[in-house]
C-alpha cells in the first residue's frame, strides 16, 4: 500500500475511498500543502439526496478535516439536462420550479458532515445554474464546444452503453458531459478549485473537465473517484422493500436509517464502518476482531454511528433504544415508524394485504400474499396465515396502535386516529 506525504490521500486509501485518479503525485503534493480546493456535484432530481451521495459527502468531509477546502455544487443547470450515465432512457425533464423545490430541500443535509463559513477550509455551496443558464449558444460552441471530439465522446460509457442497447440518447443529454466538464473549468476560475470527485460512474465526465480546463488554460485539474457501492453478495447498495436509503429524516426516518446498517450483511460491517462513520481506525480495528454471533455488537455501532453523523446523537441513541425495546423486550416502542390511518377504516373492517402494503412493509398485494405463505407477516406479533384477513377495531392495542411486522425486524405502527 503506498504512503502518501498527504493526510487527505492517506485517510482515503486506509478507509477505502479512493478507485481512480487521474495523478497521484499532483494532487498529493497539493493536498499535502491545504491547497487542495474540491468539488461534487449534486443534482436536484428528487427532494433528498440518497445513499450514494453520503459517499461522496464523506470524502468532502475529509478532505476538509485534512486542511482542504471542500464545495458542494448545486445542479441547478444540469438538472434541466439531465445526467445519462446508467440509464437506459432518458430522465424526466423537471420544471425550474420543481428544481428549487428539490434544491432547497436538498441544502440542509450538507452542514450535518461539513462546516461552512468564510475560512481557508470552511465549505462553500454553489450553484452551477449561475454560468450555465447564462451561456450563450453560439459562443459556448465556439469557446467551449470546439474542445469536444464527437468521436471521444461516444466511446463515454455514459453514451456507449446506452448506443450498445440500442437505446435512444436525446442531443440534450449527449450535451451533459459538456456542462460538467464546463463546471470544473468555471469552478476553477471562480474558486480555484483542482480537483472534482465522485462516483467510479462519473469517471469520463470528470476527465473531460480536466482535459477541458487544460485546453482552457487552467492550473492543472484532478479527477479522484470511488468504487461503486456493492454489498459483500454483489447487490447496488441503498436499495430497501421501502425504495431508495434518503438522507431526509421526512423520507426516510432516522430509525429506518439506523436499522437499515443495522441489518447489513456480515461481511460489509467493516468497510461500512470505514466509509460511513468517523470512528478512528484504531476503534475499527477492534470491532474487525469480532467474530460470530459479537458481529452484531459492531452492527450496531455502525447503525448509531452512521445515523448520528448524519441526524444527530440524539436521534440515533433514540433509535438504539426503540430497537432495542421492541426485539429484546418486545415491547411497543413509541419510537417505531408510524402510519396515520382514519380509525373508522379500521372499524368497517381494513384489508391485511392493502394494510401493509401502505406501511411501505410490501411493495406490492403479491409480495404481502409470499410472505405470508413463508411465515414473514405478523399483526400484534401474531403471524398472518389467511390473506383475507381483515383487521378491525379489535387489533387496536391498549397502546392505541396496531404492530404491524415483516420478518424479526421490520415494524410499523399503524395508529387510527
Amino acid at each position: 500500500m503506498t504512503a502518501f506525504k498527504s493526510d487527505f490521500l492517506n485517510i482515503l486509501q486506509d478507509r477505502g475511498f479512493i478507485h481512480q485518479c487521474s495523478d497521484f503525485d499532483g494532487l498529493d503534493a497539493l493536498a499535502a500543502k491545504g491547497a487542495a480546493t474540491a468539488y461534487v456535484g449534486y443534482d436536484c432530481t428528487a427532494p433528498s439526496l440518497h445513499i450514494g451521495n453520503y459517499l461522496s459527502m464523506m470524502m468532502l468531509h475529509w478532505l476538509q478535516e485534512s486542511g482542504n477546502k471542500p464545495i458542494t455544487l448545486m445542479g441547478g443547470g444540469t438538472t434541466m439536462v439531465g445526467d445519462p450515465s446508467g440509464k437506459d432512457e432518458t430522465r424526466a425533464l423537471r420544471s425550474v420550479a420543481e428544481i428549487e423545490v428539490n434544491k432547497a430541500s436538498i441544502r440542509g443535509v450538507f452542514a450535518k458532515v461539513l462546516r461552512y463559513g468564510s475560512g481557508p477550509s470552511d465549505a462553500i455551496m454553489l450553484d452551477n445554474a449561475e454560468w450555465l443558464t447564462k451561456l450563450n449558444w453560439i459562443e459556448m460552441l465556439r469557446d467551449i464546444g470546439r474542445h469536444f471530439s464527437v468521436n471521444r465522446m461516444l466511446t463515454m460509457d455514459s453514451v456507449r452503453l446506452r448506443l450498445e442497447r440500442e437505446q435512444e440518447m436525446s442531443f440534450i443529454e449527449f450535451n451533459y458531459m459538456v456542462c460538467q466538464a464546463y463546471d470544473f473549468v468555471e469552478l476553477s476560475r471562480r474558486a480555484g478549485c483542482r480537483l472534482q470527485m465522485g462516483g467510479s460512474d462519473q469517471w469520463g465526465n470528470i476527465v473531460n473537465g480536466v482535459d477541458l480546463g487544460r485546453r482552457m488554460g487552467t492550473p492543472q485539474l484532478f479527477a479522484l473517484t470511488t468504487p461503486l457501492l456493492t454489498t459483500a453478495s454483489g447487490d447496488k447498495m441503498g436499495k430497501t422493500a421501502k425504495g431508495a436509503v434518503w438522507l431526509n429524516a421526512d423520507q426516510f426516518s432516522p430509525y429506518d436509517f439506523w436499522q437499515y446498517w443495522r441489518n447489513v450483511e456480515d461481511a460489509d460491517v467493516v468497510k461500512f464502518l470505514k466509509l460511513f462513520t468517523t470512528l478512528p481506525m484504531s476503534e475499527v480495528a477492534k470491532l474487525t476482531a469480532l467474530k460470530g454471533s459479537e458481529i452484531n455488537e459492531a452492527k450496531k455501532v455502525l447503525a448509531t454511528e452512521a445515523t448520528a453523523l448524519l441526524h444527530g446523537r440524539d436521534a440515533a441513541n433514540m433509535a438504539s433504544e426503540t430497537a432495542r425495546q421492541t426485539f429484546e423486550e418486545g415491547a411497543i416502542a413509541e419510537n417505531l415508524p408510524t402510519v396515520g390511518i382514519p380509525r373508522g377504516e379500521i372499524e368497517a373492517g381494513a384489508g391485511v394485504l392493502a394494510l401493509f402494503v401502505r406501511a411501505g412493509l410490501v411493495a406490492s398485494n403479491g409480495e404481502a400474499r409470499r410472505q405470508i405463505k413463508g411465515g414473514g407477516l405478523r399483526v400484534n406479533d401474531v403471524a398472518v396465515t389467511d390473506e383475507k384477513m381483515m383487521l378491525k377495531a379489535s387489533d387496536i392495542t391498549t397502546e392505541g396502535v396496531i404492530k404491524l411486522s415483516l420478518g424479526k425486524k421490520r415494524h410499523v405502527l399503524l395508529k387510527p386516529a
